[in-house]
C-alpha cells in the first residue's frame, strides 16, 4: 500500500451506483504527470510543484448533489485521505456515451468568476491531480511509455500548461494540439473503463470489479447542451479576457474478462512499475557489502581475538604492562558514559520503534496490510507504538539503573515524552501550516485529541509499568570491574577520533538501504505504489546487521587504541546514517520535486525532519545493543587480575 505524509493524501469522493461501493475522487497531491513517449520509465518524470492539498470542492469542478463523507479510519486521517462523493454516476453494464455532467461558465466582469477560475489555473499550473477510487480500487491512467512498456498511473492531472514562451509543461507533452502559447488545457472529459471478473462460470453469481482504467481528454463542445466528446481542445486564455464556458463529460463502458482472479486485480498496476530488476540490483549490492563486513568480523572474531585473549590469558601480569590493546582499558570499558540519562532514553525510545518496524514489515510481508487496506500500514504503526511503551520503559530503566543512575522519575518522564512529543510538536507545527494553506490534508482538532489521548492515556501508562519493572531487576552485571580512577586515553590517529569514525559508520548501512530509500520517497512525496514488503523486510535484515557489524568493527578499532569511551560512540557510529538519509532527502528535494512556494518547501523538511529522528533513534539502538554485546563477550573470556 502507498503511504505518504499528511501534506499530499487528499479530497477524495466516494458514491456512485451499482453493485460497488460507488466511487471515490480526491484531487490535489503530486503524483507523477504523464511522460512524453522518449522517457525511458515513469521515474524520468517525477515531478511535484506543491506540497499542499485541496479538497476538491475547493476546485469549481461539478459537485454531487447528494453529498456524502464515509468515515475514514487513523490512518487515513493521519495520511490526509479525504473521501468524498463523486457526481459521476453509472451502473453495471449500462455503457453511457459522451454524458454531461454540468457546465461552468466564467464571465469577465464577475470577480467571483475570475477568482475561480484563476484558482484552477493555479492547480494546473502546480500540476494538481485527481484521484479516484472504485470498489476501493484506484482508477488508473495507463499510458506507454519507452521500449513498448505500459505504465499505470493512479491519478491523473486536471490540466497542463503551454507557457509564454510555447513549452508544453507536465501532461501538454502527449498532445501536439497542446502548443498554443500562454494557455491551459484543462482535461474536461474522462473515458472510464471497468473490467469485471463473472463469476455465473465458477458456481457463483455476480461479477467482481478486477481493473478500472480511464482516459483524460480535453475537448471544446461546440454545443453545451448536447456534446459529441468531439472537436479541438478546451482552451482556457492565460488572460481572462473574455467569457470562458467549460462542459464537463464522461463515457463509461464495461468490460468482461475473467481471466483476472479477484485475488489479482492489483498487479496490472504494480507490473506495470519497473521496480523488480532495480531492487534485485539494490539486495546484490546489500548482500556484497554484508558479506564484506561479515568477513571482517569473522576474521577479527575467529584470528584477532582468538590471538589477543590467547596472548592475554597466557602472560604474566608484568609482560601485560608493556602490551597494547583492548585489555589495558578492562579497568574502564564499562565506566558509566556522561549524559547517561539521555542515552537510556534515547535507547528505550529506540527499542520501541524497532520492535514497532519489525511487526509492522512482518505483518505487511504476511499479506495483511494490503493496497486495499487504505491507512492500514499507518494505523498498524500507530497503535503498535502505543502498546510498546512496556519495552521501552523498561529498556530504559534497566541501563540508566546500569550507569547508576538514582533519577528514575525524571528517567521515565523523559522516556515516555521527550522523543514522542518532538514529533508531536513538529507534526502539530506542520499541521498549523494546513490549517493556515486551506489544506484537505489537515488533520482535525478532535484526531489530535485522540492521538494526545493515545499518547497519555495508554503509551505513558505502559511506559511507567516497563520503568517499574526495569528499576525492580537489578543493574547489569559486568564482567570486569572498574577503577576509581580514570586512566589517560593516549594520543589518537585521525581515523580514531571519535568524529572520523562516526561518519564513516553510517556509510556502508547507508549503502544497503539508499537504492530502497528512492522507492519510499517516491512512495511518499510523489505517490507510486510501493507494495514490495518482502524487499523491504530483506533491506530491513540487512541493514540490522550491517549496522551491527560496522559498529562492532570500528569498537574494536578504538578498543586497541585504548579508547574506552565506546557508550555514546556506538549509539552514534550507527545513528549517523540518519544524516546521511537527510542529506539524500535533500538530493531528491532538489532533483527530483520542484517545489513552488514556502509553505511547500516546510512542510518537505518538516516531515523528512520526523523520519530523519526516528529513523537515528532506530539505527542508533541497533548499533548500541551489537556493541553492548561484543564487548561484554570479549571481556568476559579475558583473565583479568
Amino acid at each position: 500500500p502507498q503511504e505518504g505524509p499528511p501534506s499530499f493524501l487528499n479530497g477524495r469522493t466516494i458514491g456512485g451506483e451499482g453493485p460497488w461501493s460507488a466511487m471515490s475522487l480526491r484531487n490535489g497531491g503530486i503524483t507523477p504527470p504523464p511522460p512524453p513517449k522518449s522517457f525511458k520509465t515513469p521515474f524520468d518524470f517525477i515531478i511535484a510543484h506543491s506540497l499542499s492539498t485541496n479538497f476538491f470542492h475547493s476546485f469549481d469542478f461539478c459537485k454531487d448533489d447528494n453529498e456524502r463523507r464515509p468515515s475514514e479510519n487513523l490512518g487515513q486521517v493521519l495520511f490526509g485521505e479525504r473521501i468524498e462523493t463523486s457526481p459521476y454516476k453509472f451502473s453495471f453494464k449500462k455503457d453511457e456515451k459522451c454524458k454531461k455532467l454540468c457546465t461552468k461558465t466564467y464571465v469577465k466582469d464577475k470577480t467571483e468568476d475570475k477568482n475561480m477560475l484563476d484558482f484552477l489555473k493555479r492547480g494546473m499550473q502546480l500540476n494538481y491531480q485527481h484521484h479516484w477510487i472504485v470498489d476501493n480500487m484506484p482508477v488508473t491512467w495507463c499510458y506507454d511509455v519507452e521500449d513498448s512498456q505500459k505504465y499505470c498511473n493512479p491519478g491523473f492531472p486536471i490540466g497542463c500548461l503551454v507557457t509564454t514562451e510555447g513549452r508544453a509543461k507536465d501532461a501538454c507533452v502527449i498532445n501536439s494540439e497542446f502548443n498554443k502559447k500562454n494557455t491551459f488545457y484543462i482535461f474536461n472529459h474522462v473515458d472510464i473503463k471497468l473490467t469485471y471478473h463473472n463469476g455465473e462460470g465458477e458456481g457463483w453469481r455476480g461479477a467482481r470489479l478486477v481493473a478500472a482504467t480511464l482516459e483524460p481528454k480535453s475537448i471544446n463542445n461546440a454545443d453545451a447542451d448536447k456534446p459529441t466528446c468531439e472537436g479541438p481542445p478546451m482552451e482556457v486564455p492565460g488572460e481572462f479576457s473574455s467569457d470562458v464556458k467549460i462542459t464537463y463529460t464522461y463515457s463509461v463502458s464495461f468490460e468482461e474478462n475473467n481471466n483476472i482472479k479477484w485475488a489479482s486485480r492489483w498487479d496490472y498496476i504494480l507490473v506495470s512499475m519497473p521496480h523488480t530488476n532495480i531492487q534485485w540490483f539494490s539486495i546484490m549490492n546489500s548482500l556484497v557489502i554484508v558479506l564484506f563486513l561479515s568477513g571482517m568480523v569473522a576474521m577479527i572474531m575467529l584470528r584477532t581475538l582468538h590471538k589477543d585473549i590467547a596472548r592475554y590469558n597466557q602472560v604474566d601480569q608484568e609482560d601485560a604492562q608493556e602490551e597494547s590493546g583492548w585489555k589495558q582499558v578492562h579497568g574502564d570499558v564499562f565506566r558509566p558514559p556522561r549524559k547517561g540519562m539521555l542515552l537510556s532514553v534515547f535507547l528505550g525510545q529506540g527499542t520501541q520503534i524497532f520492535i514497532m518496524t519489525f511487526i509492522t514489515l512482518f505483518l505487511a510481508c504476511l499479506g495483511f496490510l494490503s493496497p486495499a487496506n487504505r491507512g492500514a500500514l499507518m494505523t498498524c504503526s500507530v497503535v503498535l507504538w502505543v502498546l510498546l511503551g512496556t519495552p521501552a520503559g523498561y529498556v530504559s530503566a534497566r541501563l540508566y539503573k546500569t550507569f547508576g543512575g538514582e533519577k528514575w522519575k525524571t528517567n521515565v518522564l523523559l522516556t515516555a515524552l521527550l522523543c514522542p512529543g518532538i514529533v508531536f510538536a513538529d507534526f502539530f507545527l506542520m499541521n498549523l501550516i494546513l490549517w493556515v494553506e486551506g489544506s484537505s490534508a489537515a488533520i482535525p482538532f478532535g484526531t489530535l485529541v485522540a492521538i494526545l489521548a493515545l499518547w497519555f492515556g495508554i503509551s505513558v501508562p505502559l511506559t511507567f509499568i516497563g520503568a517499574y519493572f526495569g528499576f525492580k531487576r537489578p543493574a547489569i552485571e559486568q564482567p570486569v570491574r572498574t577503577n576509581q580512577i580514570p586512566r589517560q586515553i593516549p594520543e589518537q590517529s585521525f581515523f580514531t577520533k571519535p568524529v572520523p569514525g562516526i561518519v564513516m559508520g553510517g556509510i556502508l548501512p547507508f549503502g544497503c538501504i539508499f537504492i530502497q530509500l528512492f522507492f519510499i520517497l517516491n512512495s511518499i512525496w510523489s505517490h507510486q505504489m510501493y507494495y514490495m514488503f518482502g524487499f523491504l523486510f530483506l533491506v530491513f535484515i540487512i541493514l540490522l546487521i550491517t549496522c551491527s557489524e560496522a559498529t562492532i568493527l570500528l569498537c574494536y578499532f578504538h578498543l586497541c587504541a585504548e579508547d574506552y569511551h565506546w557508550w555514546w560512540r556506538s549509539f552514534l557510529t550507527s545513528g549517523f546514517t540518519a544524516v546521511y538519509l537527510f542529506v539524500y532527502a535533500v538530493h531528491y528535494f532538489f532533483s527530483k520535486l520542484q517545489i513552488v512556494g514556502a509553505a511547500s518547501t516546510i512542510l518537505y523538511f518538516g516531515y523528512t525532519s520526523i523520519m530523519v529522528l526516528i529513523f537515528f533513534l532506530f539505527t542508533g539502538t541497533i548499533g548500541f545493543f551489537a556493541c553492548f554485546w561484543f564487548v561484554n563477550k570479549i571481556y568476559s573470556v579475558v583473565k583479568v587480575d
